[in-house]
């Protein structure tokens, strides 16, 4: 048992290093037009922290969680215009009516499997609650998604604790991440090859107002594969209805960040796009999949304080709807790339009942792409 969880740690620890192979654009892919943020990633949005908890154990445990830190304060007592769009609702996605109904995220955003929902909201919640500040809190809305991995991973052992929850939210950093099969998409599966966490950003030029937004995806779904036009499903054979056995079903969680002073409304207008991204890479929503998007604004003019005296009116600074194109393209962009640089970083995992999903073919997609 102790060498178990001594490996287990090391493998936690290899994890945590970033971006450990060529991404697509250091490859020659060059999705879209807009320049990228330093690092290509959501934490270049300002203040944006990213954790990731990666639990393999056994023949059978593959799984995990990823935290997304929209800043490093204490949330709860400063909130975030936020906003959700759901593109296909068979899924999970916790706290997601107060969102809707007040505009705000007040917690970390957990990502993990279907079956370890409670898990994530009990863990969000704890950390809110010891927080320092929030001593009187009795209620905390707690944003929580998933995606099903039973196909690699033993989902019905719910394997993961708030604990580590706790951990995945204590270890979000501000930097370069990793990809892969890493946290929530540790087990994972997309377009029929391995699946698991992406990440992209967008640079707007100054002239666009010089904001960034950022996208981070656990991919978990199906359809017709395509990399910046390329139909790589179909010159595959892998794409939905080629035999009437075949299923398209699974989910995409997608987290999209900025600063660009944008409130709920407008959030969920750039929300909305990131479909639009996943379509560029083939999927379809199919019926079984829950595909959500999940977006915030990092703006600190717009924070909403939990304390505040009553009567009196907010004022704010944000971007008119005039000015909104140039951020829906951006979250396109970068939600597209965020999904194939999942792919690339993806590798071939064994799991549950010795089931094997193989990572994409990467030397045989570079010659199409060619």
């Amino acid at each position: 048992m102790k060498y178990l969880s001594l490996l287990f740690a090391l493998f936690i620890l290899a994890t945590s290093h970033s971006f450990s192979q060529e991404r697509p654009r250091e490859k020659g892919i060059i999705i879209g037009v807009l320049p990228t943020g330093s690092i290509n990633a959501i934490t270049d949005v300002p203040g944006v922290k990213v954790g990731h908890l990666t639990k393999i154990e056994g023949d059978d445990i593959r799984t995990g969680v990823t935290a997304i830190l929209p800043h490093s304060g204490n949330i709860f007592q400063q909130k975030v215009p936020a906003a959700i769009y759901v593109g296909n609702g068979f899924g999970k996605l916790a706290g997601s009516t107060q969102v809707q109904e007040l505009g705000t995220i007040e917690s970390p955003i957990i990502l993990t499997n279907t079956l370890s929902l409670a898990a994530g909201i009990e863990g969000a919640v704890r950390y809110s609650l010891e927080q320092k500040g929030n001593e009187n809190a009795q209620s905390v809305n707690a944003v929580v998604g998933e995606t099903n991995d039973g196909y690699l991973n033993d989902i019905r052992g719910m394997h993961i604790s708030s604990d580590e929850v706790i951990q995945a939210i204590m270890s979000a950093e501000s930097g370069t991440l990793a990809e892969g099969n890493v946290g929530a998409g540790t087990g994972t599966v997309c377009f029929g090859w391995k699946g698991g966490i992406g990440t992209a950003s967008r640079k707007l030029p100054e002239g666009l107002g010089g904001y960034t937004v950022g996208v981070l995806v656990q991919t978990n779904f199906g359809g017709n594969l395509q990399i910046d036009g390329v139909a790589v499903g179909e010159k595959m054979g892998k794409y939905p209805f080629r035999d009437a056995m075949e299923k398209s079903d699974g989910s995409c969680m997608i987290v999209v960040a900025t600063d660009a002073p944008v409130l709920d409304r407008n959030l969920e207008r750039m929300a909305k796009r990131a479909i639009m991204g996943l379509a560029k890479t083939g999927g379809i929503a199919s019926n079984g999949s829950g595909d959500y998007v999940i977006a915030f604004s990092t703006a600190e003019g717009l924070r909403v304080a939990y304390s505040a005296e009553n009567g009196n009116l907010e004022t704010a600074e944000f971007v008119r709807n005039d000015d909104m194109s140039s951020l829906f393209m951006a979250v396109i962009e970068a939600t597209e790339e965020a999904i194939i640089n999942s792919l690339f970083a993806a590798e071939t995992m064994t799991g549950k009942d010795g089931h094997t999903v193989a990572k994409l073919p990467v030397e045989q997609v570079m010659n199409w792409m060619k």
